[in-house]
């Protein structure tokens, strides 16, 4: 990640061979996430750590490639400030979430939805056409903003749930 975010920070139109390099960069972290997510499920070599770890290594590369395309005014295409405070909004509304739901249950259990891998792919897909600067990228933004959000509702009404869940274990008198 942080030669990632360096080939962007050092960007300019005289380097334009750096948006390639970020670009590849992004692809090969993108593959050899899914590739090493497929390897784990196939043979059930999960840990309670890499449940935690991944979708967390996933965040982190997102949210600073949506930091880095809003702000880095060289590039001519790049994503509206509202596109990367959506996205990071979400994300940060789960992970206190999570931490409020791990303090008060001393337990979690962390499932993707549907909702949240399409608005992580769409995410992905923004980065990509973003760095490639196709000119329809807000075709995939607008989509990626659509599916977080409604993801971000999903995953809040089932924290919700989760939290105020009767936990029948410690019922038994």
């Amino acid at each position: 990640m942080p030669f990632f975010i360096a080939s962007l920070v050092y960007y300019s139109p005289e380097k334009d061979y750096l948006r390639f390099v970020a670009l590849f960069i992004f692809i090969l972290a993108v593959i050899s996430d899914a590739v090493d997510g497929y390897v784990a499920r196939k043979s059930k070599q999960t840990s309670k750590a890499g449940v935690v770890l991944d979708p967390l290594g996933d965040k982190l590369l997102l949210m600073s490639a949506f930091i880095s395309l809003s702000m880095i005014k060289e590039f001519p295409l790049r994503f509206p400030l509202w596109v990367t405070l959506v996205v990071i909004s979400r994300d940060t509304i789960i992970l206190l979430g999570t931490v409020v739901i791990f303090i008060v249950k001393q337990n979690i259990d962390i499932y993707p939805s549907k909702w949240g891998k399409l608005a992580t792919t769409f995410q992905m897909l923004s980065v990509i056409v973003v760095l490639m600067q196709v000119e329809f990228a807000y075709i995939f933004w607008w989509t990626a903003c659509f599916f977080t959000v409604v993801s971000g509702v999903y995953y809040i009404k089932k924290g919700f749930k989760t939290l105020y869940a009767v936990d029948n274990s410690r019922n038994t008198h």
